[in-house]
């Protein structure tokens, strides 16, 4: 094999890879909307991990991706499968136990699942609330999110600059 073509398929092969990497690992999202602030602004971009997740499971507290009804929102996790979730006085209850939030968020009301007619998160589901708590469409709203509309987490900024980096 000559030079030229060598090298012509050494990008071919660079380009397949990134696109296999685009396509199935990572991807960027964009912010739409204040429903995350303070943690995340509107027109942040974002790298989601699409197969992590898949490997190791969601966390509470985990940042997610989830198509709504053609609606990419992005979220926090809070309840897990089986759990009863609860605000009272701004506190989270899991399960009767309170949860300490340790990240910035705004107050949330008090919530509880007897305004959705159910015990607990059903299997497969989780309960995701923005961090702006006031002004978040979330599962206090649409419900409970299966997880077969997540479509990954995200936790790094990439876009702007002077915010890129790891967020809790």
């Amino acid at each position: 094999m000559n030079k030229r073509l060598k090298d012509i398929l050494s990008v071919v092969v660079v380009i397949v890879v990134a696109i296999l990497i685009k396509i199935f690992i990572f991807s960027p999202v964009r912010v739409n909307g204040t429903s995350m602030v303070p943690t995340l602004n509107n027109g942040d971009y974002m790298i989601l991990n699409e197969i992590g997740y898949r490997m190791n499971g969601l966390k509470r507290f985990d940042i997610v991706v989830a198509n709504i009804d053609g609606e990419m929102l992005i979220k926090r996790v809070i309840g897990l499968p089986g759990e009863k979730i609860e605000y009272a006085y701004n506190k989270l209850y899991v399960n009767g136990e309170n949860v300490v939030e340790n990240f910035k968020h705004e107050d949330t009301e008090d919530f509880s699942f007897d305004k959705l007619n159910v015990e607990v998160v059903p299997a497969n589901h989780y309960f995701l609330v923005g961090d702006n708590r006031g002004n978040s469409k979330d599962s206090r709203i649409v419900g409970f999110i299966p997880s077969s509309k997540i479509l990954g987490k995200t936790n790094f900024i990439i876009y702007p600059f002077d915010r890129i980096g790891v967020v809790e």
